[in-house]
Parts: structure tokens; C-alpha cells; sequence
């Protein structure tokens, strides 16, 4: 990642409307999955994941995190407790109608599918966590990162970005070379793609919000108890199998599995094993549905 800084507030901000909701998959049994993108990302990310698991009976709910799909100025704003309520409300909205609801989420998803299990309790059967994000550490992470404790601390968090470079997250060549065409040429206000491919641009303002959610998540790991199960690749780009342990060793379930991929980067329900990440969760939740 590179780092960039942009300090005018002036720039006209233009708001999207009509933009959909996510996925919303019917099934044909009494269960339902909500799923959870990425920071920046969108339900595109989940789609083969979601649409995999629907195929085996699963309602599946993957909404749009708050202001995602929004100009880069809006979703700057957001607060790590509005994307929580898109996942709150969808589980609220799959709780009508089914006996058993699942809950995975990836990256900040993952985490967010963590405070449902947190808040919920036994209503939520099983949770599947998919490269979780708490610290980053992984193999590409640029060295400024060491800067944002400072950042977070004063104004620069606002007009401080990285923007994103290869692999982004993808091991799949393929998939990498078509971000690289949008990535490598997106400015700052380009979101023609990001329903597609993601925001190009980190803002330094998600990374503050999602470092209070990892603190705030921190001191609930103890309380939650329900089934889980997390999968990161050993070589994920952004995020270490050091989340993942982190996670695991925490929390109070009787039932946890760790499952280590060996071909993918970190956005595993898109790359090169996604299927396998698919069969696994399938697997998984599947034990809790009689």
C-alpha cells in the first residue's frame, strides 16, 4: 500500500441513490446465514460464498455495510457501530421465519459477526469467521502503518489514505490483474467499480474505527460461547494466522476449529480456495441444524 494525503475539504459530495441492498437469497430449509463483507469491500466479495451456500437449502442475508457504495467522503464518516447495525438488522430480519441462523463475516465481517454472537447469544447456532481482522500483520503491510497510533491521535486521520496496490488481498492471478486495470488508475472520488471490485483507497478514519471495534470486541471474547470456527490463509497479505489464534484462544466455546488454507491471500471467499472456504462453512453449520 501507498500513502497519500489529501487535504481538501471542499470537494462537492455527491450522494447514491437507489444503490441495492446486498444479497438476499431465499432458501428452501428453515435456516438462514448472515453474511458479512470487508471494510470497503461489498456483497460482491460474498457472492460465490453466498450463492454456494444457498445451493445447499440456506436462506442467505449479505447486506451492504452502512455508506458502502457511497463517495469515499461519506464512508469516511461512518462508525464502526453503524456497520454493526446493517449486520444487527439483518439478523433481525432472518429471525422472522427461521428456526436456526448462522452468522460469517470477513475481515471486519468477521468481527462484526462476533459482537451478533456476542449480543444474541444462543440464537445465533454457529459462527464462522473468515481472515479476521484484529492486527496488521500480514506479509504486505507497508511500515507506515506504525504511524497510525499517531494519526489516530490527531487531525491527520482525516485527510491521511493508503491506497491500495497488488495482490490486493487476491492470490489469483487472474482476478488480480482485472483490479489492478480499475486500482491502478482510480483517483480519490473514483467509485465507478467499488461495487465490484472495492474502494481503491483506504481512509485512515476506517482504520481508527476499526481499531476501537477490535477494543471494544477484545473484552467480549470471554463472554461468547457459541460454536466457531475460523479460516485464514497461512500467507494472508493483510492479516496474520496470529488473528485468527488470537480469537481462538479467547473465546469460550466448547466447539472451535482453526482450519489454515495454503493457496490464498486474504480475501478467501473469492480466491483460489473458495470453494474449499464454502464446503467447510456448509460442513460446519450443517452439525447444528438437527
Amino acid at each position: 500500500m501507498s500513502v497519500i494525503f489529501n487535504f481538501n475539504f471542499k470537494r462537492p459530495v455527491q450522494i447514491r441513490k437507489n444503490i441495492d441492498r446486498g444479497l438476499f437469497l431465499k432458501g428452501i430449509n428453515d435456516s438462514a446465514i448472515i453474511l458479512a463483507h470487508g471494510m470497503t469491500g461489498s456483497p460482491q466479495e460474498m457472492k460465490f460464498f453466498a450463492e454456494y451456500l444457498n445451493r445447499m437449502g440456506y436462506s442467505v442475508l449479505c447486506p451492504r455495510l452502512a455508506n458502502h457504495g457511497q463517495p469515499i467522503e461519506v464512508l469516511k464518516k461512518t462508525k464502526w457501530q453503524e456497520f454493526y447495525q446493517s449486520i444487527r438488522s439483518a439478523f433481525q430480519e432472518a429471525s422472522r421465519g427461521h428456526k436456526f441462523i448462522f452468522a460469517a463475516g470477513l475481515s471486519l465481517g468477521a468481527l462484526l459477526v462476533l459482537l451478533l454472537a456476542d449480543e444474541f447469544g444462543d440464537k445465533i447456532s454457529a459462527v464462522s469467521c473468515l481472515s479476521p481482522t484484529l492486527f496488521y500483520d500480514g506479509w504486505n503491510t507497508p511500515w507506515t502503518k506504525y504511524l497510525l497510533p499517531f494519526a489516530f491521535a490527531t487531525p491527520l486521520k482525516n485527510v491521511f489514505y493508503f491506497k491500495e496496490e497488488r495482490p490486493y488481498g487476491i492470490k489469483n492471478k487472474k482476478i488480480q490483474d482485472l483490479m489492478y486495470r480499475y486500482y491502478s488508475k482510480a483517483g480519490l472520488d473514483d467509485i465507478e467499480h467499488v461495487d465490484r471490485f472495492g474502494y481503491p483507497y483506504f481512509p485512515v478514519t476506517l482504520f481508527y474505527q476499526l481499531n476501537l471495534c477490535v477494543k471494544h470486541l477484545s473484552k467480549r471474547l470471554s463472554y461468547i460461547h457459541n460454536p466457531l470456527q475460523l479460516i485464514q490463509a497461512r500467507n494472508d497479505d493483510i492479516t496474520g494466522v496470529k488473528n485468527s489464534q488470537f480469537i481462538y484462544d479467547r473465546i469460550k466455546s466448547d466447539i472451535k476449529e482453526l482450519v489454515l488454507l495454503d493457496n490464498s491471500y486474504h480475501v478467501i471467499t473469492a480466491d483460489q480456495e473458495r470453494e474449499k472456504v464454502a464446503q467447510c462453512t456448509a460442513d460446519f453449520f450443517n452439525k447444528f441444524t438437527a
